[in-house]
């Protein structure tokens, strides 16, 4: 009977460490969770930062190309007639 209560004993003793431990991974992966959460939310602010930045700086490049610098000359003429013919084609879906 005695070997029994023992048994028991360990049994309980095993199952109350492994609830311990189910408890805190539950917890750590709530925290970790929520950690991917929060760098996510960060990650997408900083591409959006990075598109603003770029969008500027493209922006900028068009503007001293116009401004008479030689350097990107191509690519300014390539994007003017880039939007020239989006503005054609909008033109074109307007008049339809």
């Amino acid at each position: 009977m005695n070997n029994i209560t023992e048994v028991v004993d360990l049994f309980e003793n095993k199952l109350k460490t492994l609830l311990e431990k189910f408890n805190f991974l539950k917890e750590e992966n709530e925290f970790l969770y929520n950690k991917i959460a929060t760098l996510e939310n960060q990650l997408a602010g900083e591409k959006r930062f990075i598109n603003e930045i770029e969008k500027k700086y493209n922006s900028l490049k068009i503007a001293k190309t116009i401004e008479g610098s030689k350097e990107d000359r191509r690519e300014t003429k390539l994007k003017i007639n880039a939007l020239i013919r989006e503005i054609d084609n909008c033109i074109t879906q307007l008049s339809e």
